[in-house]
């Protein structure tokens, strides 16, 4: 999900923020930022806002339960989101494009709950959703995700993946 805006988006730019200084080590803050955002956002927000800021969230979280229920409002938001929204943030997205992630999230989490059944649905619909991917380093990096999600799940290994995005903390 990333991109360059068409127009300036205060929300969007207060998320890229905050998951600049997470992926610099900073989770507490970046959590605290994100929790006060999606308070002024609200669960009937702009859903690309609410989107992007819950899947951000949950790599934020290398519990599978607490990035699960991110996850699940990221998905959520997602099938609220229209293209033409997407469309005004940044010209160059699809929302089909951002299924797979979204499922590929959703599927190794449940795998590493060890439900297995749920794991498998949701890295069904992200190998279903995978074409909708540009053929570019960030495409082929969830295509392999993918590939080993489903090959996790097929093996019942809730172990986590080190290509996994998310923390230490």
């Amino acid at each position: 999900m990333t991109a360059t805006p068409s127009s300036s988006d205060p929300t969007m730019e207060a998320v890229a923020q905050a998951v600049t200084e997470g992926r610099a080590g900073d989770v507490a803050s970046a959590r605290r930022q994100l929790l006060g955002l999606w308070s002024e956002i609200g669960v009937t927000g702009d859903p690309l806002h609410r989107c992007a800021l819950a899947h951000y969230m949950a790599d934020l979280y290398t519990d599978p339960a607490q990035a699960l229920a991110w996850d699940v409002r990221a998905l959520d938001a997602a099938d609220a989101v229209t293209q033409q929204r997407v469309q005004e943030h940044d010209a160059r997205l699809r929302i089909a494009g951002f299924y797979p992630s979204l499922h590929l999230n959703l599927a190794d989490n449940y795998r590493r709950l060890a439900s297995f059944e749920a794991a498998t649905e949701h890295i069904e619909a992200a190998e279903e959703h995978a074409p909708s991917l540009a053929r570019d380093a960030y495409g082929d990096f969830l295509r392999a995700a993918i590939e080993q999600v489903a090959e996790a799940i097929g093996r019942q290994d809730t172990a986590a993946r080190t290509s996994a995005p998310g923390t230490t903390a």
